[in-house]
């Protein structure tokens, strides 16, 4: 986990808050209403500024506040309702799946009052093959190893290693993955 902010202070920034803005409204507009799968993928590229695999999967509802901040593998699934705060970049490895209503945050605020309406972030990055159960959070810099379960409802602080199931508030290594299971 990278412990320093990568990020810097956002407040005030206009053309942040104008992308910000920006991906709100393009959000909305493919929440709104029945998409087939190819016309979510179309608002994903419009909404990321980047190339979307064809092989991405998305149920809409998805709130996205900085498009340009998230990257899709290929083959990766993403449920309903999920959050991604992106303005400090989300990468979602490939055949990822994230459950119904998770949250990926790369921003948080000091613990100093006299800071802390600044706006600092650490990128969030989802391994290949990785799994989010339901109502999973991720905090900011934290890295899912490929191949990793998160147990639905826990909130992860930490790197997950590669091929180990975590699960708890904090989410704490339960066992290694069991490709039997």
């Amino acid at each position: 986990m990278n412990d320093k902010p990568t990020g810097k202070d956002y407040v005030g920034s206009d053309d942040l808050y104008a992308d910000v803005q920006r991906t709100m409204r393009l959000c909305a507009e493919m929440n709104s209403g029945y998409h087939t799968e190819a016309e979510v993928r179309d608002c994903l590229r419009e909404i990321t500024r980047s190339e979307v695999p064809d092989t991405v999967r998305v149920f809409p509802p998805l709130n996205i506040n900085y498009g340009p901040g998230v990257r899709f593998g290929h083959d990766c699934f993403l449920n309903f309702g999920c959050t991604l705060l992106a303005i400090g970049g989300i990468t979602i490895g490939d055949g990822a799946f994230i459950g119904p209503h998770c949250v990926l945050a790369t921003e948080y605020h000091p613990e100093d009052l006299a800071s802390r309406h600044s706006l600092l972030t650490k990128p969030i990055v989802i391994g290949r093959n990785a799994w989010l159960g339901a109502d999973v959070k991720v905090l900011a810099g934290v890295t899912i190893g490929e191949n990793a379960i998160v147990a639905a409802g826990s909130v992860v602080t930490k790197d997950v290693p590669d091929n180990m199931v975590v699960a708890g508030s904090p989410a704490h290594i339960i066992r290694p993955v069991n490709p039997e299971k």
